[in-house]
């Protein structure tokens, strides 16, 4: 048994297939000048064939799991036009007279050990996002083929020194039974990508003395918690075929649940909503039952192209996603760019601390007829069906009432075009900055509804940056702090008469569901592979029951007394 970190959770058994190390033996000859013009021109067709394959892949992993997840390849685009990176490679082909596929290599090894020194996980893992787009273009300067996956039909476990997201776009998913890697953790781009395909993975073995690990070998991975067993004795492997063909029963039985509303034993009824980032990820949410779209993350719309979308666009995607939702409400966050999420057009500064800067509404406020111009969209669609806008970040009554104004103008703007929209849309904002927690009350007064954005809250509160490997363990969800952040909010909301839900990562979390009933939060957004599972605890709940659990832990110290008491409830209750 060896013990690893939780990269994507399941179970997976079958044999291993070990994926050899993209390594090159390079002659380190120098060249002659003459040659120099002949190298430069060979760098700039890699570089042009790698910019294609990306571009390639991304739109094929995008039809898979959507927009969010493939947008990790963005992050590859804008290495190969890094001036930073491209400079060393030049300089390094000018000053000394080396091959191009030399000089990409050394470059790969300066950036990569200069990012390994750090000590901060999360540059770590960008390490490997140069490492990918360098052994690509290496590849094709060296007319390299690419690394062949099992041609039988029979499925396996992937065993890696390190994936890169290039080579985990090329698998296929019905044949990878899981995936374990030595490098990594929960927020390596693998790793998150191996999450939306739903695939078990194990990561972070480095530290093992050995993996013993050969193609054929039998292994066990437990992605839940992190461990691997090599050929494993009888007794393992009949424990985890268990446990295994328990996930697949419970993943069948819950699909029956899709059409079944989520009410508690005692009646209490909760609104599962969806969070969405295309028409795609509504499609699956849809089928999961959801009721409606409690979040509409519109910076995926302005993603994977090469200039803002225009109004005319975006009022079709919205359009479309709103007819879908069948009469249930669509709530759409205005762009919300900055901090993790960038735009190849639209470059944004260099800052020390990019998620407390220049990101969301105060790109909006700044940016006014871009901000017109998706205001406009959302109201085209307003005509539709249930629509709400929904501005993030805010933290202030001032940048309400400016974005208000901005709104108005939109209005004005299609009463004089003779378009048609609802004249009484309801605008809300995200609480995720705690600020907005302390001024609830008044921001309340301002606003038609309030939806918590768990992520943020909890990291802003915390002070913990939820990217960070190496403080991950002091992110926490239930910490005392967070509870009353929440209860602050909620009772703002309740006293003012207007309504409040939880969009963030909490809301998807079945221990959470006593919290909600206890605070009055009857509605929830989450991811569409939460939904199934999050309606089957409201089902086995008895509301009255859990709010007695949820006020003993909203008296407790300590974020872990809560999240065992309330995995304790979880477990009782079921």
């Amino acid at each position: 048994m060896i013990q690893g970190i939780s990269g994507a959770a399941g179970v997976a058994i079958g044999k291993a297939f070990v994926l050899p190390s993209w390594e090159w033996d390079l002659p380190d000859q120098k060249m002659d000048a003459v040659d120099m013009a002949r190298e430069f021109e060979r760098l700039y067709e890699g570089i042009k064939t790698s910019r294609d394959e990306i571009q390639h892949i991304k739109q094929e992993f995008n039809e898979v799991v959507g927009p969010e997840e493939s947008s990790i390849f963005d992050a590859h685009l804008a290495i190969l036009e890094d001036p930073v990176f491209m400079n060393e490679i030049q300089g390094i082909i000018e000053r000394q007279y080396k091959a191009a596929e030399v000089a990409v290599k050394e470059a790969i090894d300066h950036f990569v050990t200069m990012f390994d020194l750090l000590d901060d996980e999360y540059m770590k893992e960008r390490a490997m996002d140069i490492k990918d787009v360098g052994n690509r273009l290496l590849k094709h300067l060296l007319g390299a083929p690419e690394i062949t996956l099992p041609l039988d039909t029979q499925p396996y476990i992937l065993v890696a020194n390190e994936l890169s997201p290039s080579q985990l776009a090329h698998l296929n998913p019905s044949y990878v039974l899981g995936i374990v890697t030595l490098i990594g953790g929960k927020t390596s781009h693998s790793a998150i990508m191996a999450r939306a395909l739903g695939i078990p993975m194990v990561s972070g073995l480095e530290n093992s003395v050995n993996l013993p690990v050969q193609t054929g070998d039998v292994l066990v991975i437990n992605g839940d918690e992190g461990i691997v067993y090599v050929n494993p004795d009888s007794l393992i492997i009949e424990k985890y075929t268990q446990i295994r063909d328990q996930q697949l029963r419970k993943k069948e039985q819950l699909q029956v649940l899709a059409e079944v509303d989520a009410v508690t034993k005692d009646g209490t009824q909760l609104n599962l909503a969806a969070n969405i980032s295309s028409v795609k990820e509504l499609d699956m949410s849809l089928r999961s039952g959801a009721k409606g779209v409690g979040l509409f993350r519109t910076e995926f719309l302005y993603m994977d192209r090469h200039s803002f979308p225009s109004e005319e666009e975006q009022y079709e995607v919205y359009r479309r996603v709103v007819e879908k939702t069948g009469g249930n409400a669509v709530v759409i966050r205005t762009l919300d760019i900055g901090g993790d999420k960038q735009l190849d057009y639209f470059p944004l500064p260099e800052e020390d601390n990019p998620f407390l800067g220049y990101r969301a509404i105060r790109i909006s406020l700044e940016l006014k007829d871009l901000f017109r111009t998706q205001l406009t969209a959302i109201l085209r669609a307003s005509v539709h069906g249930k629509v709400k806008i929904m501005y993030p970040m805010i933290s202030s009554l001032d940048e309400i009432r400016e974005a208000n104004q901005i709104l108005n103008e939109a209005k004005a703007n299609l009463s004089k075009r003779g378009i048609s929209y609802d004249p009484n849309i309801e605008v809300g904002i995200m609480i995720e900055v705690p600020a907005a927690v302390v001024i609830a009350d008044l921001l309340a007064k301002e606003v038609d509804f309030f939806s918590i954005g768990t992520n943020d809250l909890v990291q802003y509160a915390l002070a913990v940056d939820r990217m960070n490997e190496q403080i991950a363990h002091l992110y926490q969800p239930f910490h005392p702090s967070v509870l009353r952040l929440l209860r602050m909010t909620a009772e703002a909301a309740h006293a003012a008469g207007i309504s409040v839900s939880v969009c963030g990562e909490l809301a998807g979390d079945e221990r959470a569901v006593p919290i909600w009933l206890a605070l009055g939060i009857h509605n929830l957004s989450m991811s569409p592979q939460s939904l199934l599972r999050v309606k089957h605890r409201v089902l086995n709940t008895e509301a009255a029951e859990a709010v007695t659990v949820a006020k003993s832990c909203l008296t407790m110290s300590t974020g872990k007394e809560i999240e065992a008491e309330l995995e304790k409830y979880k477990r009782n209750s079921t």
